[in-house]
């Protein structure tokens, strides 16, 4: 039988093997440094060990979960529904070179980083359905690659920045059920690639802009629940690619002109239809159609043959 003596000096001895074939691996990481102690950060932030599916840190980190690496850099981490808890690092910023950032459908607190505006690659940042407080960073305008921004479902307050408008790249955009106030920024007028556009659920006021008829591309515009007022504006009808428009539960004074929305191709269609029909003669809709469309009434019956 061995001694403890020697079963103990064993272990040691294995120790020097054991970091050397860490830190053999980390070396033969193309992955820098710099990035991998952000993805660190990041796993650490939020309680990494207990994600549903967990990363190996002392493995290379192509192999990590939901994280795409290209040649030497981190370009997509994509945690999705993983059971992260906690916060998103500053380092985040870090990562140069990510074009998709998905942390949807976690339990993530705190505040976005100002740093995050840094990753001037991304395409996709999606971070709905979390528990992310203050504002949107004033200048989130500098992520000019953005294809697609997803904030909805959040705790964020404060105003929608002017420098949104700068993302010209933008195709979708949904900052829906949040504590958002102040007014539209006449700047999302200048997004004129943007097919969706969800401000649902927050207490937005004002009006809204008249720029908005610059966005010909836009197939969902929902503002609903909101406190929006003043006259809906006729360059409405400008938006001839429009498949889904809710606005109701809002304070607006006119519905004048709802009546130069082209509604035949509508999927949805939801306003506050007694006020706006003791304003307007349901006569003078020529193009508009008058039916219920909300979503929870359609149910279709369908017929099996």
């Amino acid at each position: 039988m061995k001694s403890p003596f020697h079963i103990i000096r064993k272990n040691v001895l294995m120790l020097p093997a054991i970091c050397l074939t860490v830190v053999h691996l980390w070396a033969n990481d193309p992955v820098s440094s710099i990035e991998r102690e952000a993805l660190i950060d990041l796993y650490e932030a939020t309680d990494g060990p207990k994600w549903i599916r967990t990363w190996d840190i002392s493995a290379p980190v192509s192999t990590w979960h939901g994280v795409k690496v290209t040649g030497s850099h981190v370009v997509e981490i994509n945690l999705f529904r993983n059971n992260l808890v906690g916060y998103i690092p500053k380092s985040i910023g870090n990562l140069k070179h990510l074009t998709t950032l998905n942390l949807a459908f976690n339990v993530l607190r705190g505040e976005i980083p100002d740093s995050l505006v840094e990753l001037t690659e991304l395409n996709i940042l999606k971070l709905e359905m979390n528990r992310i407080r203050g504002t949107i960073p004033e200048n989130i305008g500098k992520l000019k690659n953005l294809r697609e921004l997803s904030l909805f479902n959040n705790f964020l307050t404060g105003f929608i920045p002017e420098s949104i408008g700068q993302l010209d790249r933008l195709q979708i955009l949904n900052l829906s059920s949040n504590n958002l106030d102040g007014q539209i920024p006449d700047s999302l007028g200048n997004l004129i690639q943007l097919e969706s556009l969800g401000l649902f659920e927050n207490t937005l006021n004002g009006s809204i802009p008249s720029q908005i008829g610059n966005l010909t591309k836009l197939k969902e515009l929902v503002l609903a629940n909101n406190r929006l007022n003043g006259e809906i504006p006729k360059e409405i009808g400008q938006l001839a690619s429009l498949q889904i428009f809710q606005i109701q539960n809002n304070r607006f004074d006119s519905f004048r002109n709802l009546q130069f929305l082209e509604t035949d191709n509508f999927l949805v269609f939801d306003y506050d239809r007694e006020q706006a029909q003791k304003e307007i003669d349901e006569n003078s809709y020529k193009q508009i159609r008058m039916a219920d469309t909300k979503l929870e009434d359609a149910d279709l019956e369908v017929n099996p043959d």
